[in-house]
Order: structure tokens, then sequence, then C-alpha cells
């Protein structure tokens, strides 16, 4: 069972930190279990096989992922603390959708994702309609989770409606911004895409 989860491998900058390192295994482990799930089926295979695909032992699978969905959906972003404090003190330019499409930017520009990266993780959740509900459920936590961040920015002026737009206006330029990236017919990255996407959003709201 080793073909297509390796071959999904795609080859991405070396780093240096204990965290990036721990950054690429992830990234490794989410390769190898959407390939096997390609090749597969999502229930076509075990986390020893994907143990196996992705050359670390059982034990070390279990300490990144819990079970085959993550694997397959891969890990939560990891946002840095100095970052999320900037963001709560108000920063770092005073506007809250340029502020939360920072923190978006960093997340995008730190992932080692490529554009087949990309595609294949659409792939796999095409072929496995179950995972959109358990990335839905995900996506629902994190905002959730942002929102303690929010409201000590805020403060009294806090207002979910509008912090609801806000956040669904950035969601809906990063999906914007995978379309295009997909494509193939730009040499802009994840980042700068999204940037643009919501670039035009402002203009079109102005």
């Amino acid at each position: 069972m080793h073909s297509m989860a390796q071959s999904a491998i795609s080859p991405v900058e070396v780093r240096d930190t204990r965290a990036d390192r721990r950054l690429l295994t992830a990234h490794r482990i989410t390769a190898c279990a959407q390939g096997l799930a390609l090749e597969h089926g999502l229930d076509g295979f075990t986390m020893d096989d994907l143990a196996e695909a992705a050359g670390v032992s059982r034990r070390t699978l279990f300490n990144y992922f819990p079970g085959k969905d993550d694997a397959v959906l891969g890990g939560p972003p990891q946002l840095d603390d100095r970052l999320m404090e900037t963001f709560s003190a108000g920063g770092p330019s005073g506007n809250l959708v340029d502020d939360i499409a920072e923190i978006v930017v960093t997340v995008l520009r730190e992932s080692p994702d490529t554009p087949a990266d990309v595609a294949r993780g659409r792939e796999v959740m095409t072929a496995n309609p179950r995972l959109i509900a358990v990335a839905h459920q995900r996506l629902q936590e994190c905002v959730e989770s942002a929102m303690v961040h929010i409201e000590t920015r805020e403060g009294a002026s806090f207002s979910r409606p509008r912090i609801d737009v806000a956040i669904a206006l950035v969601l809906a330029c990063c999906h914007l911004a995978v379309d295009r990236y997909l494509t193939g017919d730009t040499d802009a990255d994840l980042a700068d895409l999204f940037l643009e996407s919501l670039g035009t959003a402002r203009q079109l709201l102005d």
C-alpha cells in the first residue's frame, strides 16, 4: 500500500526548527493519508497502513492525529502567540478585516502545501462527502476559538453579527483564491491571490 501514498508527498523547503520539522511530518502524514484514501477509499486502509506509508511509528502517528479523518484533513493551523496578542490588542493595522486577513496570510505563507497538495485535498473531500461535514465542524470550532481574541479586541463594541460578516467575507475570499490557485494560470501564491480577492471585495463595497 505504498505507491500512490508515497508519490503524493510533495517536496517542500527544508526547515530547521523543531516546530517546522513537526509541521513537515504532519504534512507528510496527511499527504500519505490522502493518497491512501484516493487509492483505497477512506475505509480501505488502517492507521497501521498509514503509519507504514508515512514512515512513522504507530505511536508517533497518534501523537499527530487521533484518527483517519483528522489525518486526511490535516491539523488545524498553529497560530503564533505573538501574532494573536497583537491582534487582541487591536493590531497590527487597527482594521478588523485587514487584521483577520493578516492572520490568514501568515497561515498560508507558513504552510508547506503546493498546488498539487491543495488539489489532492479537494479531490479527497469530493470523493468522501462525510469529510466536508467534518471540515465544516472544524472550521466552526476554529472560528469560535478565535472569538475570545475578537471579544478582547472589540471590548464593549463587540457585535457578533458584525464579526460573522467579517469572517464570512474573509472565508469567501479564501475560497476564491483557492479556485484561482488551482487553475494553474497564475504564478501568484495562495496568500497573494487571497489578498487580491480581498482587495476586489473592498473595491466593490466602497
